[in-house]
């Protein structure tokens, strides 16, 4: 094996961040699956007399849909699927870097956007509960500070691989 053909195993840190997308792929899956259980019992009271209407299952639906789209929001961004969009022409490595680059400060801005008035949603939901399921709301807007701190990890370590690029250290 030559040094060109050599790959650096990654660290600890990236390690951590593919574990973490992995445990969000699967979380994304089960709030889905999930979600049908209110979504059907919506249905199933609406249309037939076999169950009784049940008012809480909107608001159930309504919480698990948050979250489902909040964790898809995560993946996306990880994936660089999310906020991604190519509309400037094929470039080298270094200029491909530089408008990913430019594209990720735009998402920079809205993670930061998110973690603080996220926490500050979530402060304001503290000791409220939700009308129907009697739920602590916190428990719903929790998710805005974790979706932009989520936002920033995967975003670090993009960015920093095209630092590199730009540095001509490619990563």
């Amino acid at each position: 094996m030559t040094d060109a053909t050599a790959t650096k195993p990654p660290g600890l840190w990236r390690r951590f961040t593919a574990l973490y997308a992995e445990v969000l792929s699967w979380l994304v899956a089960v709030t889905v699956g999930l979600l049908v259980i209110p979504v059907s019992l919506q249905i199933f009271s609406r249309y037939t007399e076999l169950i009784p209407s049940y008012i809480w299952t909107e608001e159930m639906a309504r919480f698990m849909f948050i979250w489902t789209i909040m964790i898809g929001a995560m993946i996306g961004v990880r994936e660089t699927t999310h906020f991604d969009v190519d509309v400037w022409p094929e470039m080298g490595p270094r200029g491909s870097a530089v408008a990913r680059l430019l594209g990720r400060l735009g998402v920079l801005a809205a993670a930061i956007v998110f973690v603080y008035a996220g926490l500050e949603f979530t402060r304001f939901a503290w000791k409220r509960t939700s009308e129907l399921a009697d739920l602590p709301l916190w428990y719903i807007h929790v998710a805005w500070p974790l979706t932009g701190a989520t936002w920033l990890m995967f975003l670090g370590e993009q960015m920093l691989d095209d630092v590199r690029i730009i540095a001509g250290r490619a990563s």
